[in-house]
């Protein structure tokens, strides 16, 4: 893909003004505002940085559990709580779609987290505004970056299954399908790059990248945009035949540690996901976002909070709509 040096120095402009703007707009607009809670719920914040700093001390893996929660959540009818209803004789549950099933985490935790806000101040803090917080306190336990999350979102009285089974990027997309449907949250290419980063913590099953070691294209043949010893090792603990629930972790370096690592592995040809490496394969803007991330760690935490920020402001529920649940995983009787 050939970009002209005006359309690079474009990109490069807008990652340069992005934390002044989308910040700048999001602190003036909507109905969302991190001090929402100050006066109904004021230990709400400190509530759920307890709970979410337990969870982790438990298992490190459940920071990007938590973290994943929120974009599950807003890529599906926008950041609506709707990710947390188990199925019932109204709802049935987007747990239960493609890229949840037997992968997505972390719901004992949001529970947990609810429970304690309903002794504290009773429907007051929606499941939605959880799963924005408990997002942005996991990212800082991993050593990751901060910011001021806007507040005020309802929960959703209903789930949709085909959005979530339709929305999600799944982790063999080329990079365009990833553009497209982050395009259509209102999400552009910085944001697609900066949020990506995520995956410098976490797993993924075997399930998720055995197409790129053993029949990439259908011809049988692996990707051969993947490092060869990076792909031979894998294959150790993802077999041809078997094994697909199997995790590796997605940045080999830092899994734990949230940082810029997994850009640098891109740069290397050890993206672990299809998704992960096309960010520098198929897409020059994004090729160069990714060497920026990898050169400057500091950039890249600054465009992710802003990028939070963007993600957990996508259609959310205010006013009257929706409904503050008693129980994340039901709605109210």
């Amino acid at each position: 893909m050939v970009m002209h040096r005006s359309s690079f120095q474009g990109i490069l402009y807008l990652l340069a003004l992005a934390p002044v703007c989308c910040l700048s707009l999001n602190h003036n607009g909507g109905n969302l505002y991190p001090q929402f809670y100050d006066r109904s719920c004021p230990r709400a914040q400190e509530i759920v940085q307890q709970v979410v700093a337990e969870a982790v001390a438990k298992e490190p893996r459940m920071a990007a559990s938590l973290l994943r929660l929120l974009f599950h959540d807003c890529f599906v009818q926008g950041c609506d709580g709707s990710v947390l209803l188990d199925s019932s004789e109204n709802v049935v549950s987007e747990k239960i779609s493609n890229p949840n099933r037997d992968s997505l985490r972390g719901f004992e935790v949001i529970d947990e987290i609810k429970s304690a806000l309903e002794k504290e101040c009773p429907e007051t803090v929606s499941c939605a505004d959880i799963i924005a917080l408990a997002a942005r306190d996991s990212t800082i336990l991993a050593g990751g970056p901060s910011w001021q999350v806007p507040l005020g979102r309802r929960d959703s009285t209903n789930a949709s299954l085909t959005g979530s089974n339709s929305n999600i990027p799944p982790p063999t997309s080329s990079f365009q399908a990833l553009l497209t449907l982050f395009e259509e949250q209102g999400l552009d290419v910085i944001d697609l790059v900066a949020l990506s980063g995520s995956h410098t913590i976490g797993d993924a099953r075997c399930i998720s990248f055995k197409q790129r070691l053993y029949n990439q294209t259908g011809s049988g043949r692996p990707d051969h945009t993947f490092n060869k010893p990076y792909a031979a090792e894998l294959r150790h603990r993802c077999p041809r035949s078997g094994g697909d629930e199997n995790l590796s972790v997605l940045d080999y370096v830092s899994p734990f540690h949230f940082d810029n690592s997994y850009y640098k592995n891109i740069l290397l040809s050890k993206g672990l996901l299809n998704s992960d490496q096309v960010l520098f394969t198929q897409s020059r803007p994004s090729m160069e976002l990714v060497k920026h991330y990898a050169e400057n760690n500091n950039l890249f935490f600054e465009q992710f909070a802003v990028s939070m920020v963007k993600l957990g402001n996508i259609s959310p529920l205010t006013g009257t709509r929706g409904e503050i649940r008693k129980s994340c995983r039901k709605i109210n009787a």
